[in-house]
């Protein structure tokens, strides 16, 4: 007569499972770095080209919405190129505001507002018709201006030549961003980045 055991439900002890599920997500949320919001947000246009824009010795021209953004990268780039635009036009920036502006994103203000906009917190920075784009008019041309003192100030930190990389709307209508390319020439500077949208290759 064969005696038949009874089965017992296993179970499992997930409490490690649990401990190291936290851990990953603790270790996730503290390295991530928040992606801070465009001022002028673009589409830019599809290519199939990829190609990685440098990492520093860089200015990005951004045209969108009839609006004019220049970002510049590295912090002690950009307060030199600062120093320089006030030397420039007769404004004088804090230490402070120096700082605060080697930290900021792009701008999108005519030199006489920039102050003030250093002063906002980085969301009202970001805020529709708090920018209207740097102005690029012939009789004032301050996106020639950020572009030939900041080509120096390249140089005098890195030693090296500026490149620059032009970020248009796939809508944006040619001749503005024809008017930056022209600005860009007469500064004989003939070598530029376009930055485009990746899309698939047709099969």
């Amino acid at each position: 007569m064969a005696i038949k055991m009874k089965k017992k439900a296993g179970s499992t002890d997930m409490t490690a499972m649990c401990d190291v599920a936290f851990l990953l997500l603790s270790f996730f949320v503290m390295t991530a770095t928040a992606k801070i919001p465009e001022a002028l947000p673009v589409d830019t246009p599809a290519s199939t080209v990829q190609s990685k824009l440098p990492e520093d010795n860089l200015a990005t021209i951004t045209v969108g919405k009839g609006k004019v953004f220049y970002d510049l990268k590295g912090r002690e780039v950009r307060k030199e190129a600062l120093q320089l635009m006030g030397q420039k036009y007769g404004v004088e920036f804090t230490e402070s505001e120096v700082e605060t502006f080697a930290l900021m994103e792009g701008v999108g203000v005519p030199i006489s507002n920039l102050k003030q906009l250093i002063g906002m917190k980085t969301a009202d920075r970001n805020k529709a018709g708090v920018q209207p784009g740097v102005p690029k008019d012939s009789l004032d041309n301050q996106l020639k201006e950020w572009i030939y003192n900041s080509r120096i100030a390249n140089i005098k930190v890195n030693d090296k030549e500026l490149q620059i990389a032009i970020k248009g709307d796939a809508k944006e209508e040619y001749p503005a961003i024809k008017q930056v390319m022209d600005i860009l020439q007469d500064q004989k500077i003939n070598s530029f980045n376009l930055v485009t949208g990746l899309r698939a290759t047709e099969k």
